[in-house]
């Protein structure tokens, strides 16, 4: 969605039966919460049940006073429901009401468990998929015919979204957000939430190995004294001279600690520093190659691509400055 729709882009969650409080409490902050930081709305937040009252997971608590479904008919982006008991078959009107939403071009969203009520309401076959790895096995048992992806943060398939766990939600939503609005107002968002502002979805959900007996340092001062020296030819050898460690052990480090690896993470933010430069008003390609230390224009365009699935003009032309309209720090 560019920026400078005369109306917020409507984001409907459907609560149902056993639902997850914790993937409701991500969507009201992501797209729920007003945002008097960045004068302006984001989204136009609902949240909508079958019924008048929905008792949530283990009965924690009833959810009440909530739209019914109608209001998922006006959704432009539908996020579906997600629960624990992930054999029990979901309300057919709540299948009914993703399949319409899907029919007229909603967008659709399924945090951790919601993969199986996209699944089970026929819209995931011949697609790709992210779910919890828990049950990853039941999964593709069910639905052979999905190409599910169980090693991941999340899956984005362009009108369908999936995110493998209950933290990884955040993740896909920030990663929304930025798909909408661009990286500068995501980054706003994810410093309110006090959240990575970026982790890429096809980083791993988790890492098999046994805790060791002395806990590896943070990477937290060394990413930050990156971060402040993108522009600069930092390479992965200069990171673990810093980290006075060989690059051996940064590699494993970085799959340890966030998943990826040292060049991956340092090639992400870089990009992520580039889209700022562009939507902040830079236009020269060359300044800012060199700025976010992607080195030349040729190789921005490629990264840019790459990570947003737009050349640098049609990036500029879609989350660009909007005459009259200021992005407050």
């Amino acid at each position: 969605m560019p920026q400078g729709s005369s109306q917020p882009h409507r984001v409907v969650l459907v609560v149902d039966e056993n639902s997850n409080p914790f993937e409701m409490s991500c969507a009201i902050e992501i797209f729920g919460l007003r945002r008097p930081e960045l004068g302006r709305e984001l989204y136009d937040f609902r949240l909508c049940a079958a019924g008048p009252r929905t008792r949530m997971r283990d009965g924690f608590f009833t959810l009440t006073g909530v739209a019914g479904l109608g209001a998922a008919e006006e959704a432009d982006t539908l996020i579906v429901p997600n629960r624990p008991d992930t054999g029990t078959p979901r309300s057919p009107r709540v299948l009914d009401a993703v399949r319409r939403a899907h029919a007229r071009g909603a967008r659709l969203i399924g945090f951790c468990s919601g993969a199986f009520t996209l699944a089970e309401a026929g819209l995931l076959d011949g697609r790709r998929a992210a779910c919890h790895w828990m049950w990853a096995g039941a999964f593709r048992a069910r639905f052979p015919r999905v190409r599910l992806e169980p090693d991941v943060l999340f899956v984005d398939d362009g009108d369908i979204l999936t995110a493998s766990g209950s933290a990884s939600a955040l993740d896909l939503g920030l990663h929304v957000v930025r798909r909408d609005h661009g990286a500068e107002v995501a980054n706003a968002v994810s410093r309110r939430l006090v959240f990575a502002g970026h982790r890429d979805g096809g980083q791993r959900q988790f890492v098999e190995r046994p805790v060791p007996e002395v806990r590896d340092e943070s990477l937290g001062p060394l990413l930050a004294w990156a971060q402040e020296r993108l522009g600069e030819p930092l390479t992965v050898t200069d990171l673990a001279a810093r980290a006075r460690v060989s690059p051996a052990t940064l590699h494993r480090r970085f799959r340890a600690q966030l998943g990826t690896t040292p060049l991956a993470w340092l090639t992400g933010e870089r990009v992520a520093l580039a889209c700022r430069l562009i939507e902040r008003g830079e236009e020269r390609l060359e300044v800012v190659a060199a700025r976010s230390g992607l080195g030349t224009a040729a190789n921005l365009r490629t990264r840019l691509r790459e990570a947003t699935g737009l050349s640098p003009s049609a990036y500029r032309r879609r989350f660009g400055p909007v005459p009259g309209e200021a992005l407050k720090a």
